[in-house]
């Protein structure tokens, strides 16, 4: 089955549409207060906001899920995140993440005490996921939703049976993260973030859609696992 990607940057985030038969999967909702970017965006690829049906939040910082209400009443789209992070994202949480290199440390000290306040309107979750994969066939796409944890607890990542994979902040590219696409410079546990890709990678990731950063092959992660 064919499946058009359609890459949406709304502000710091990469966020992306899949387009099955059924409908358009939306990873990922973008920074607050882009409702008009992301409706100009639509219009310009000719996609009515009604044709996406699912919006799949890689987990629930600000810069993920920040326009997440505003895209999901515009549209009527089902919220979807991990179980651990509906707290987070319904009632103004922060998950927990830390520096794990040395830029990573250092400007964790410099950032996160600004973004850790920065606010948006909450959404209401709709579809919460456990440890099982979600299926995305009811929509036209051939993938799953796939929990992956490591940049969060709760940080979830669709895989296309094709190979590509959507994979949020579980690698980084791009200022302020990288020069080069790699794992991630912020994290909860990066020893997880290492098996959450070996896990992606056994099950056919191919290239790699990054939450921050332009899509690369999966052979950049191979080298720093």
């Amino acid at each position: 089955m064919s499946t058009d990607i359609f890459s949406l940057k709304l502000g710091l985030n990469s966020s992306y549409l899949i387009r099955g038969v059924k409908g358009i999967v939306m990873v990922d909702a973008g920074m607050p207060n882009k409702i008009r970017a992301f409706k100009r965006k639509l219009a310009r690829l000719y996609i009515r906001p009604k044709d996406i049906k699912l919006i799949v939040l890689t987990h629930s910082h600000f810069d993920h899920a920040g326009s997440s209400k505003d895209i999901g009443e515009l549209t009527g789209a089902k919220i979807v995140i991990h179980e651990s992070e509906k707290e987070f994202l319904e009632n103004k949480g922060f998950a927990f993440i830390k520096g794990v290199n040395t830029w990573g440390k250092i400007s964790e000290k410099l950032f996160f005490p600004v973004l850790r306040r920065i606010g948006f309107d909450r959404p209401v979750s709709d579809i919460i996921m456990r440890s099982e994969d979600i299926p995305l066939h009811e929509y036209g796409v051939d993938g799953n939703i796939i929990h992956t944890p490591g940049h969060t607890l709760g940080s979830i990542s669709v895989l296309l049976d094709t190979g590509e994979a959507f994979v949020g902040c579980m690698a980084h590219d791009g200022f302020p993260f990288r020069f080069t696409p790699g794992l991630p410079i912020y994290a909860d546990d990066i020893s997880e973030v290492k098996k959450s890709w070996k896990i992606l990678i056994a099950r056919g990731a191919r290239i790699i859609f990054p939450g921050h950063g332009n899509p690369f092959p999966v052979d950049i992660i191979k080298k720093h696992l």
